[in-house]
């Protein structure tokens, strides 16, 4: 990935190959770093006030200090004022750092929408509650699922811990049956993702219910479409989970509408 630019706090923008990370920092030993990643459309940070406030609740959570004052909005600002347009924002929270990269979005979304993800099902134990809510940057079991997906010939993972449906590695899962959308409520195995958020408020803007809970694999595989959510790839159709075909195998109506109101919502 090749980075646009970097900022740092208390030492502002960088020449983005520049290291910018102690070799002493616990971020590198133990990943214990928190961040957010979250689109720029316009030179305008979308949802960028939760993205924050979750950036804020992890770090008690992993054992980080607390961010000066306006010490986050004025780095987001260094950087979009820097690029403007339309990019990938990423936050690192460290023991001894506070960094902001910019980076161009990625290609292939709107292909890959257009045709929809197929999951391969990765069996998992269920995190500990004692992180539970927090955005760590210690990815190891995220990217060993997506790898062993790819292996599979599926585009992306799906964890799932005694049966019960949690989320992928980078966004949230969701289906529906008829008019209604289910999503695995959040708690361990599943991150409060702010798109989720945001979806959760258009799907009920567009009068469909919305119900969360611990769902079984059997009710995503039996749904008539389902889809995932995050903030980069955003509403992002699911066709297959393993060898079962959700719905009639293509990307749903609903999917597309979300995607549509979020589009709108973006850009206002």
């Amino acid at each position: 990935m090749k980075l646009l630019a970097v900022a740092v706090a208390g030492r502002g923008l960088l020449d983005p190959t520049e290291p910018v990370f102690r070799a002493d920092d616990e971020a590198l030993l133990r990943g214990s770093a928190a961040f957010e990643t979250l689109p720029v459309y316009s030179g305008q940070p979308f949802e960028l006030e939760r993205h924050l406030a979750r950036l804020r609740a992890s770090l008690p959570t992993l054992g980080l200090p607390p961010l000066d004052e306006g010490a986050a909005e004025s780095l987001v600002a260094t950087i979009v004022d820097e690029i403007g347009g339309d990019f990938v924002l990423r936050l690192y929270r460290t023991d001894a750092s506070f960094v902001a990269t910019a980076a161009p979005i990625p290609l292939g979304i709107e292909e890959q929408r257009e045709r929809g993800l197929r999951m391969h099902v990765v069996e998992t134990g269920l995190p500990a509650a004692l992180v539970v809510g927090a955005k760590a940057t210690s990815y190891a079991l995220a990217l060993a699922a997506l790898r062993d997906a790819e292996r599979n010939g599926r585009d992306d993972a799906l964890f799932v811990a005694d049966g019960i449906v949690l989320e992928a590695p980078t966004s949230n899962i969701w289906w529906r049956r008829g008019d209604v959308l289910s999503t695995p409520t959040t708690g361990p195995g599943v991150l409060p993702g702010v798109t989720r958020a945001v979806a959760w408020e258009l799907a009920q803007d567009a009068g469909l219910a919305v119900r969360e809970d611990r769902f079984p694999l059997t009710e995503l595989a039996g749904a008539d479409e389902a889809f995932t959510t995050s903030s980069v790839r955003e509403v992002m159709p699911v066709i297959s989970v393993d060898d079962a075909t959700i719905g009639d195998g293509r990307p749903g109506p609903v999917a597309a509408r979300l995607q549509e109101a979020l589009r709108v919502r973006s850009r206002r």
